[in-house]
């Protein structure tokens, strides 16, 4: 569970904020709760002037996830290298001779459909979504579920050609020009990538700057 600890810097009185409660002697204080949980979620430690008081807030929030859809080679390195990061990475593929623990050591893996388990694992807004099988019947149903979630980055592999297709048939699913536009496609910063491992940089890294991109103009508004 996401919390915050704020600690007044004159008495040392403290409490525990969280998205829904609060214990201690600030949990009456509106303006200490607002500041608080408007410091989870932009995941930030701040000091504040608030009621008169110098208040520290401290945040604790769970792992940022990744959410894997193709056990395939690109994401061998990247469930690796988002692990190193510090995501908590679970790749989903329904094919067992692909999702396998020999080839994803210390990796989560989950063997049901795409669209289960994400419906399953619940994308939230520190939440990455990346689609690697180049196979509508895997991506196409769990990028459904990404979109109407509050995944702070979607991204799905594939050539513009590719992408074009994907974008037909979402928007015969249902889906809008605004809500479709939130993949990121082809996945990844250009950076010349060739081999799986170079794909799987240039895919954190743009995870990386969505995120921050998202961080600073949530603390700008």
């Amino acid at each position: 569970r996401a919390v915050a600890l704020a600690t007044d810097m004159e008495s040392g009185d403290q409490s525990l904020i969280y998205r829904e409660s609060a214990t201690g002697p600030f949990a009456e204080n509106a303006e200490i709760l607002a500041a608080a949980r408007q410091a989870i979620q932009d995941d930030r430690s701040k000091v504040y002037e608030l009621s008169g008081k110098r208040i520290f807030v401290e945040t604790f929030n769970p792992p940022q996830r990744m959410l894997i859809v193709g056990a395939v080679h690109i994401a061998q390195p990247l469930s690796r290298m988002a692990s190193v990061a510090g995501y908590d990475v679970t790749v989903i593929d329904p094919r067992g001779s692909f999702a396998t623990k020999e080839r994803f050591p210390g990796i989560s893996l989950n063997g049901v459909w795409a669209d289960d388990a994400m419906k399953e694992l619940d994308p939230d807004r520190r939440t990455a979504v990346v689609t690697l099988t180049h196979d509508p019947k895997l991506d196409d149903p769990g990028l459904e579920v990404a979109l109407k979630s509050d995944a702070f980055y979607i991204g799905a592999l594939g050539s513009r050609k590719t992408h074009a297709g994907r974008v037909e048939r979402l928007t015969e699913a249902g889906f809008t020009e605004a809500e479709i536009s939130r993949i990121h496609a082809p996945v990844g910063l250009n950076i010349g990538s060739i081999s799986p491992a170079e794909i799987a940089v240039s895919i954190l890294a743009q995870i990386t700057e969505v995120l921050h991109r998202k961080i600073e103009a949530r603390a700008a508004a």
